[in-house]
């Protein structure tokens, strides 16, 4: 990777409200170019609200939107990571997270985990995604994941095994709980998993967590940025608004890949191997049905 100077961006996005939601991503931008920010990083929906419910069809948004299209146009100066209701061909509707760079979206990210439980009901109203691919940027290879992804380890540790130098995680966390001293607990629980994540892939995690209040729910802030030794490197604090900068240095990602090679030590037919199997057991497939998958694998290879 190249070194880079990044811009944390901790906004309260107001629910259903896209121009407004544009303003604020603008303007942010304006500010972490005078920080002389190279990339700069918005929460998960930031350009819509979370507890969208019956507005999904209203705030979602294709390539060819105004807001899309604003934010490509900021990306020629500055690279952008925003998140949306992305609408598809077919009338399938996302929670989505976008890298803009040199004019144009680069990478797409639809959330694959959605969180409906509690007081989440993200799976009533959007599409799961399928797909996670780490992805080429002027700055390294990356990858991202939205909010809920974060939780399940296999997302963070298939982006880095793909090439991931930098995770972007983007969410949308309302608080749950508060202690004297201690602040709002649940960032306290995010902040140990994303240490965690940065530390054993020896990657590069950028969080960045939205605040302000929609339907009785208040979200939490405490973005932050991690280097691959599970170092903090910027932080912002709970519940307020506000920029702040992370300086990812390509000397510290070698340092760390030298001193702790997990990557290199990676065994990944293992991995193939044991999960066929747990599949295999889990499903009650057939054996012959998986030996014949093997066996057209190889023939393909032939």
């Amino acid at each position: 990777m190249n070194s880079v100077r990044v811009a944390l961006a901790q906004i309260a996005p107001r629910l259903g409200d896209l121009e407004a939601n544009l303003s604020l991503h603008l303007d942010a931008i304006k500010l972490a170019r005078r920080e002389k920010a190279r990339l700069v990083v918005f929460p998960e929906l930031s350009l819509s609200g979370y507890v969208l419910r019956d507005q999904v069809p209203d705030v979602a948004i294709t390539a060819a939107s105004a807001a899309q299209k604003a934010l490509a146009r900021a990306s020629r100066e500055i690279d952008v990571v925003a998140g949306f209701v992305e609408e598809t061909p077919g009338h399938r509707f996302y929670n989505a997270a976008a890298y803009f760079s040199r004019g144009k979206a680069v990478h797409v990210h639809r959330k694959i985990y959605l969180p409906t439980y509690g007081m989440f009901e993200e799976g009533r109203d959007l599409a799961p995604g399928e797909i996670v691919r780490a992805f080429p940027t002027p700055h390294g290879p990356a990858g991202i994941l939205v909010c809920e992804d974060a939780w399940h380890p296999a997302l963070a540790w298939l982006l880095v095994q793909d090439g991931a130098e930098i995770l972007f995680v983007l969410s949308s966390g309302p608080t749950r709980g508060a202690r004297p001293g201690r602040g709002v607990t649940s960032l306290g629980v995010w902040h140990d998993l994303l240490r965690v994540t940065a530390q054993f892939q020896t990657a590069f995690v950028v969080y960045v967590n939205r605040v302000g209040y929609e339907d009785g729910l208040n979200f939490g802030g405490g973005s932050m940025a991690l280097d691959p030794f599970g170092r903090t490197i910027a932080s912002l604090p709970a519940l307020d608004t506000g920029i702040a900068i992370a300086e990812l240095s390509d000397e510290v990602l070698r340092r760390a890949r030298t001193v702790y090679p997990l990557l290199r030590d990676e065994n990944l037919e293992l991995a193939h191997r044991e999960l066929a199997r747990i599949r295999q057991a889990r499903f009650a497939l057939p054996k012959e049905a998986a030996a014949q998958a093997r066996r057209r694998r190889r023939a393909s290879r032939s």
